[in-house]
């Protein structure tokens, strides 16, 4: 990711974390691609690609930074199931030969890392989590 040093100070939060940096960098490029397209697919494939790419980045965000366990979770299975959204959408600018055969992998392959980014960070939320309530168990045991 391309950060001026001014900027590199004001990251905090979940612009740190990587699979943020992935989507947020594949969504540009996304987007940078739909200025392109012809005027025919602006409601139809351009705006479901640049809604769903986005999406990634805002539910990787959102999950983040919720406080409750149920709702951090629900914001990185929507990550999730809107990363796989873009992996079809770009599939479909592929087809209809928008976009080389080439770049159509290199973007699904890159949203795949992103899956497995997400699945890797719920499974550390998880465990954070039952790593507490066992160690609220114990500590109640060892009280009574």
């Amino acid at each position: 990711m391309d950060i001026s040093e001014n900027q590199q100070k004001l990251i905090t939060g979940f612009e740190k974390l990587w699979v943020w940096q992935k989507a947020h960098n594949l969504m540009q490029e996304i987007h940078k691609l739909c200025k392109a397209l012809p005027e025919s697919e602006k409601f139809k494939l351009r705006d479901q690609i640049e809604r769903c790419s986005s999406s990634v980045c805002d539910n990787i965000a959102e999950g983040y930074t919720a406080y409750y366990y149920k709702e951090k979770m629900k914001g990185f299975y929507i990550a999730r199931k809107e990363a796989g959204e873009t992996q079809n959408q770009i599939r479909k600018l592929s087809g209809k030969k928008y976009l080389g055969l080439e770049q159509s992998q290199s973007w699904v392959e890159g949203y795949e890392e992103i899956i497995r980014g997400i699945n890797g960070y719920i499974r550390y939320i998880r465990k954070k989590r039952e790593d507490k309530e066992k160690k609220a168990i114990h500590k109640n045991r060892k009280s009574t």
